[in-house]
């Protein structure tokens, strides 16, 4: 039975859908035409069919503004698809977290480390 990742990978798969998945998670929200202005290339109506599939997926969001639809990701989505994926390969990358995690507080750093939108994970004991 594929999972709630395969789902996800699946509509991630495609280049155009990730772009439109990168370009709402840093200037959301945004409407089909300020998106289809990023994709030269492509009509509008296929930006659409894109933002169809990121919807049916729970992936982003749409909510009427005047005439027009503005898109925002959905973090929850994202997070509850991927999360259990990513969980499986954190032990790669978490002793070197902390590792400099511990060369920036001995360094003075943490605190512009922390302040600069970046999480930090409590030690497993």
């Amino acid at each position: 039975m594929p999972s709630k990742s395969d789902a996800l990978f699946r509509i991630l798969a495609d280049p155009t859908r990730r772009h439109i998945l990168d370009l709402l998670a840093e200037r959301e929200p945004l409407t089909v035409g300020q998106l289809a202005a990023e994709f030269p290339a492509l009509v509008p109506s296929g930006i659409s069919k894109h933002l169809m599939s990121l919807r049916a997926e729970g992936l982003v969001s749409a909510t009427r503004r005047g005439r027009h639809q503005v898109y925002r990701v959905k973090p929850e989505a994202v997070a509850a698809g991927l999360g259990p994926w990513i969980a499986k390969y954190e032990k790669y990358w978490t002793p070197a977290l902390e590792r400099l995690g511990e060369l920036a507080e001995k360094n003075g750093l943490g605190d512009q480390l922390l302040s600069s939108k970046t999480f930090r994970r409590k030690k497993r004991k």
